[in-house]
């Protein structure tokens, strides 16, 4: 088995909640704590036996943590699946809002109310510009996923969103379609985007907190054709239930004997080149990149506006077919999902001679112990 990030929290995780014990959130605390613990006696599990040869399995359970490596890949899938059904048989736009540098420091202070204003503002930016008659006139949807980290772990939070090259009409029925090649003005989104965020600074009592030169610059903001929206959704995909870091861009761990001194090695794809490239940070280097990019508690990273929200999904499903995509009832759908039969447990085999395994016992938490 590789290096791990667990393996990088068990040994030094500790020293780094001791040192840094009055500045640690407590969403940190507990996504170190189920990292650290995941998939080993401290949660629980089961004991299975072979009834050929007397040997026992231990399955122990999983943390489930959001930002836990080990604990997000098979939801990936699912979340594209549903994706597919509400997309719509037309052109698709990506957009993306980041904020300025400037920014960022107040950003990590106070991420739950403000990466909920990057959503607010962002949005509202793009509603309301697509009402205007001289782009789309009508009600557009959005599909909205909050990004955090660059991908040598810097913190940078940005907002991508996939959009329908059109919109609705007022009468809820008649489709807008875009001009081709052109959904939004970038520059007249930037300067609404900016204007929306400082409004919700001045809300929040944050305004006085960031430098005056942040309202005079332009805030980048892209939007750029993705044809039918196939290949951003498969881009979006992984970044809802991947970490900004998975265990197997883990190189090399050097443990000098203190977390000061330790090293952590780790691969990373240049945005510029598509190269492959290194980064070598020392452990508390390396938990100060990792543990911004650990979201609040509860909060929701993927967000749908427009004709995509939830309360009017039933008028999506009519778009739907009034544009020639043949599809099932959505409330059904999903009524029917929640009354599926749940996937049957995975076979363990004995490792000794490869017959299926029988349970023998559950392991609590409390009682449990390593075999």
């Amino acid at each position: 088995m590789g290096l791990e990030l667990a393996d990088l929290f068990r040994e030094y995780g500790a020293a780094y909640r001791n040192n840094y014990a009055g500045k640690l959130l407590p969403s940190h605390r507990l996504a170190m704590w189920a990292i650290e613990h995941c998939r080993t006696d401290r949660l629980g599990g089961q004991v299975y036996g072979c009834p050929n040869c007397q040997e026992f399995q231990y399955s122990y359970h999983s943390c489930r943590n959001r930002h836990c490596p080990k604990c997000q890949h098979e939801l990936t899938q699912n979340w594209l699946q549903v994706q597919q059904e509400i997309m719509l048989p037309v052109p698709y736009f990506f957009l993306t809002f980041t904020l300025p540098a400037e920014l960022r420091t107040l950003m990590r202070a106070n991420q739950k109310a403000l990466y909920a204003l990057l959503f607010q503002a962002s949005a509202e930016a793009a509603q309301k510009l697509a009402h205007d008659p001289r782009y789309i006139g009508g009600q557009i949807g959005l599909v909205g996923v909050l990004h955090t980290w660059t991908r040598n772990l810097i913190y940078h939070p940005h907002v991508h969103y996939l959009a329908p090259a059109g919109g609705l009409h007022s009468d809820g029925k008649t489709w807008l379609s875009a001009r081709s090649g052109f959904f939004l003005p970038v520059r007249a989104l930037s300067k609404l985007f900016r204007a929306a965020f400082r409004r919700g600074l001045e809300k929040l009592k944050l305004f006085e907190n960031v430098p005056s030169k942040v309202w005079t610059q332009e805030w980048v903001v892209h939007c750029k054709p993705v044809g039918d929206g196939q290949a951003a959704l498969k881009y979006l995909a992984p970044y809802i239930h991947r970490v900004a870091i998975s265990n197997r861009r883990l190189l090399a761990f050097d443990d000098r004997g203190s977390m000061e001194s330790s090293q952590v090695t780790f691969q990373y794809r240049a945005s510029d080149t598509g190269q492959l490239k290194k980064c070598t940070l020392s452990l508390e280097q390396f938990f100060q990149r990792f543990l911004p990019h650990v979201l609040p508690h509860a909060f929701v990273k993927v967000r749908y506006y427009g004709f995509f929200g939830a309360a009017v999904r039933r008028k999506l499903t009519d778009l739907q077919k009034r544009l020639g995509k043949p599809v099932p009832d959505l409330v059904e759908s999903a009524s029917a999902a929640s009354h599926a039969e749940p996937d049957p447990p995975s076979k363990i085999l004995c490792p000794a001679c490869g017959l299926p395994m029988t349970f023998q016992r559950n392991l609590s938490p409390q009682q449990c112990r390593s075999p």
